[in-house]
């Protein structure tokens, strides 16, 4: 089967400047403390809800996959970029990390307790998001939960350079009414959505909106 494009051209990207961004990235999460309540709480649920492994889907350095760990958590992580997951792993040793792609994610049905795709699906098409969706309740447990991070918005813009590299990247920003249905659609409930303003005086500044979502998976029955 064909690799899609945006598949090889995500993976090309990060791969380019895979050290740069692990540089630049590294201290977000302690600039945005909002962010890191969001996750703290995202723990907590995971953790009330039963035990298992909670993947860190677009894991890119790992940071967030070191962060949930510190909170409790048995994460690991997951990217499409080998260079990314080659920092990860130099930069977090006793984590584990694998290159796979969130398309089909080489893991058994039923087998997650959580899953954090935290800006990592906005490179996603938007014909290609139900298949990502779906492979997300594919490997959820029932009772697992999902947390999503995106900026909010419509349209796509593209990237031809960062950090000093050549890239060719899209980046998707989505209402979160309409994520919000797709995910209904293929069996996660929303049950808590946020948004947060720009924060344009940090580090890292923002023009939009940002979303985060917090599904769950729930058996047939309607229970967890």
């Amino acid at each position: 089967m064909t690799e899609p494009d945006f598949l090889r051209a995500t993976r090309t990207s990060y791969d380019a400047m895979a050290v740069d961004y692990a540089r630049w990235i590294e201290g977000e999460l302690a600039a945005k403390p909002l962010d890191r309540a969001i996750l703290t709480g995202f723990a907590e649920l995971v953790q009330a809800a039963g035990t298992g492994p909670v993947a860190d889907v677009g894991c890119g350095p790992g940071r967030l996959t070191a962060h949930l760990h510190g909170l409790g958590l048995p994460a690991f992580g997951v990217d499409l970029s080998p260079q990314m997951i080659a920092v990860a792993r130099q930069t977090y040793p006793g984590l584990r990390f694998e290159v796979g792609s969130m398309t089909a994610l080489d893991l058994p049905d039923n087998t997650l307790a959580g899953i954090v795709a935290w800006y990592s699906t906005i490179h996603v098409p938007q014909e290609q998001l139900p298949k990502v969706f779906a492979e997300f309740h594919r490997v959820l447990a029932p009772g697992g939960h999902l947390l999503l991070a995106f900026q909010v918005g419509e349209g796509v813009s593209h990237w031809t350079e960062a950090a000093g590299h050549a890239i060719s990247l899209d980046f998707h920003r989505r209402e979160p009414d309409h994520v919000a249905d797709l995910l209904n659609q293929v069996g996660l409930v929303v049950c808590a959505r946020l948004l947060r303003e720009p924060d344009d005086d940090s580090d890292y500044p923002e023009d939009t909106q940002q979303a985060f979502l917090l599904a769950r998976k729930f058996a047939d029955d309607g229970r967890p």
